[in-house]
């Protein structure tokens, strides 16, 4: 199940909050690989280390790389803060964590019997690379808004991979901060579950508004229920039963080559169609042409359990230029597929303007 190597770090190719990307010399050829420096401390040049090489192996996207098991001849500290929250639980890896939900927590008092977000507006989304997307609609017309970014753990596990949100923290747009749920872990908080990520999101973060997507490396199988990001029903879910307002994101696309993600992927169409029980204002941007046309006609179904809500697009693409950080999904740019990029700013702009009144 595991591809095992030892090998020595080399040279550092780069590295951001939480991660050294370096090469490693493993005798059958150098790999670029992945250390977590919160897990296993920051491997130097010549350091002998562990390493995992399964997904470098499998040449995944997003987790296509080598990861860092160990440095074993220079170990890091033991950890000596609070916390018995175990995270990635039952693996070689498992960590632990001070849980904002925990009895040593706190804010453990303050969370105990909380069940009330009290309508904030939360923008779901099935894939990480709506995040920014998302904020750079919102934040067109709601500069001020304190957002917060809640991590789900159906991708990646440790939110550190994410140089998308180490971009947006560094450039303030998640002043809040971040909040990883369930079985990720590395945020500013760390929540048992997806209701007291929101919880710990509204009343200790103290944020307006909240965005929750999966981490970067999803997983897809090319089946109706095999993708992880079909979640974003459950969390439509999570927001009704906390009194918040749920603001979906529709995830479409112009220049997907598989029928089944073109106009409206098929998973927005069954995380809302059929996972999602409870009502989400479905932001339905406002697109001109044969394509906003086919747009509207895909998730007019969706009108039986939703609140369709058609969202101008003006002035969008100005405010997507203006994102810190890249923007990429499956490869693609808003040149390439700006239909993505522009649906899922639409539910910013919805957000904000629920926020706004």
């Amino acid at each position: 199940m595991i591809r095992w190597r030892e090998g020595v770090a080399g040279q550092v190719r780069r590295s951001w909050a939480g991660v050294v990307e370096l090469d490693v010399d493993t005798g059958e050829g150098v790999l670029p690989a992945l250390a977590y420096v919160d897990l296993v401390g920051r491997p130097e040049p010549g350091d002998r280390v562990l390493l995992n090489t399964t997904a470098y192996h499998l040449g995944l996207g997003t987790g296509g790389f080598a990861l860092v098991v160990a440095v074993p001849d220079r170990l890091p500290a033991d950890p000596d803060g609070p916390g018995h929250l175990v995270k990635a639980r039952y693996t070689p890896l498992q960590t632990t964590v001070l849980g904002i939900d925990e009895p040593d927590s706190p804010a453990h008092d303050l969370l105990a019997d909380a069940d009330d977000l009290a309508g904030m507006p939360v923008v779901v989304a099935d894939l990480h690379s709506a995040l920014p997307a998302v904020l750079a609609g919102l934040y067109d017309a709601a500069p001020e808004a304190s957002v917060a970014y809640v991590m789900t753990d159906g991708a990646a596990l440790p939110l550190a991979l994410s140089r998308t949100v180490a971009g947006l923290a560094r450039a303030g747009w998640l002043p809040a901060g971040t909040v990883t749920v369930g079985q990720s872990f590395g945020g500013d908080l760390e929540a048992a579950t997806v209701h007291t990520g929101l919880l710990a999101a509204r009343l200790v973060l103290g944020a307006d508004v909240a965005v929750v997507t999966q981490g970067p490396g999803n997983l897809g199988t090319g089946t109706r229920w095999g993708f992880t990001g079909v979640a974003v029903g459950e969390v439509v879910n999570a927001v009704a039963a906390l009194g918040g307002r749920a603001v979906g994101a529709l995830r479409l696309s112009q220049a997907d080559q598989r029928v089944r993600h073109q106009v409206v992927s098929h998973h927005s169409l069954t995380a809302y169609g059929r996972v999602a029980l409870a009502a989400a204002d479905l932001a339905v941007p406002d697109l001109p042409g044969d394509f906003g046309d086919q747009v509207r006609a895909l998730v007019e179904p969706l009108r039986d359990r939703h609140r369709l809500v058609r969202t101008p697009v003006h002035g969008l693409e100005t405010a997507l230029a203006r994102s810190p950080v890249a923007l990429s999904s499956m490869g693609r740019g808003p040149e390439q597929d700006g239909a993505y990029f522009v649906g899922c700013a639409a539910a910013g702009r919805h957000a904000a303007r629920l926020l706004l009144g």
